[in-house]
């Protein structure tokens, strides 16, 4: 019998969708009924899903065998009581690709010190004054050494900066500092020039740089946060901009998104606002992902990426 499987994603993606999944189920040999709408909730055995839509009553699906995530964070969904099926989050080589360039991006942009040239060109010449460090002499610390952290520090690493990782628990990753738990969380921080955020949110994450951890970082360091707006206290965050501590903030997620226009993170003169785009879930690679739990699910093998709802992620 073939799998029916129900796309509950924003309408306006459905169309790509429609074809990249029924083409990575073909390579994939599996027989399945794909669709955008369903009159019986009982006869679905997967749902594709993004938590930005309007299915979150998961009960009349009595059939589910799993909810597969087009998103990697999960924070949205993974406390929906009414979801007891498994859920697996979104862990594709498109999007993980795409984060570790952005982040590579804007490491690069503080590195070499390239805001003053863009934003200073008012007829005065200006040397590199001071010679920015090579990569191999400048420290960048990731909190979060999951997929996407870890490929933001492999990358990071291949150009030649000092990089350290933190994590809850210990890890270990050639080549790359590792710290865990809350002295390790010290210790990078207090030796980050670059603070790059990818960890989860969770009840354990939420606020991870307060006004003392911010405290930690070395005066004048730089925040990179692509991972979950609520890691960062923002007031504490304001502060430390305005008292220097903080020389500069790249901020591409938030509490509440879109950002209102009057947050005053959009005219803080040491904060740049990118809206949520770090990287984003590419249907091509995200279907071969989708694809393959689903040809598990249905050949009674384990699904990959399953979220620990203790852990919350």
């Amino acid at each position: 019998m073939p799998a029916k499987v129900l796309f509950a994603g924003r309408p306006a993606i459905w169309p790509v969708y429609r074809e990249t999944l029924a083409a990575a189920f073909d390579r994939k040999g599996i027989r399945a009924e794909l669709f955008d709408r369903c009159d019986d909730p009982a006869t679905v055995d997967y749902i594709v899903y993004s938590p930005n839509q309007a299915l979150t009553d998961f009960r009349p699906f009595t059939r589910l065998k799993a909810v597969l995530s087009l998103w990697a964070g999960v924070e949205t969904i993974q406390t929906n009581q009414t979801l007891t099926a498994p859920l697996a989050r979104m862990v594709d080589a498109g999007l993980t690709d795409g984060m570790a360039e952005w982040v590579l991006g804007h490491v690069m942009r503080y590195h070499l010190g390239i805001d003053r040239h863009l934003f200073g060109q008012d007829g005065i010449w200006r040397g590199a004054d001071p010679v920015p460090p090579l990569a191999r002499d400048r420290a960048v610390g990731i909190l979060g050494l999951g997929t996407l952290g870890l490929a933001s520090a492999r990358l990071l690493q291949a150009v030649g900066f000092q990089v350290s990782g933190w994590s809850r628990r210990p890890k270990t990753a050639s080549g790359i500092r590792g710290f865990s738990g809350r002295e390790g969380l010290h210790q990078i921080l207090s030796s980050s020039e670059i603070l790059v955020l990818l960890l989860p949110q969770t009840a354990a994450t939420k606020n991870i740089l307060d006004t003392e951890t911010l405290g930690m970082l070395p005066e004048g360091a730089v925040i990179i946060n692509p991972g979950r707006g609520a890691l960062i206290d923002d007031q504490a965050l304001l502060a430390s901009l305005d008292s220097g501590q903080i020389g500069h903030a790249t901020l591409d997620v938030f509490r509440q998104e879109p950002l209102p226009a009057d947050h005053p993170f959009w005219t803080h003169p040491r904060v740049t606002v990118t809206p949520h785009i770090a990287s984003e879930t590419r249907p091509e690679t995200a279907s071969d992902c989708i694809a393959e739990n689903i040809r598990r699910g249905q050949a009674g093998e384990p699904f990959l990426h399953l979220v620990d709802r203790g852990e919350g992620y």
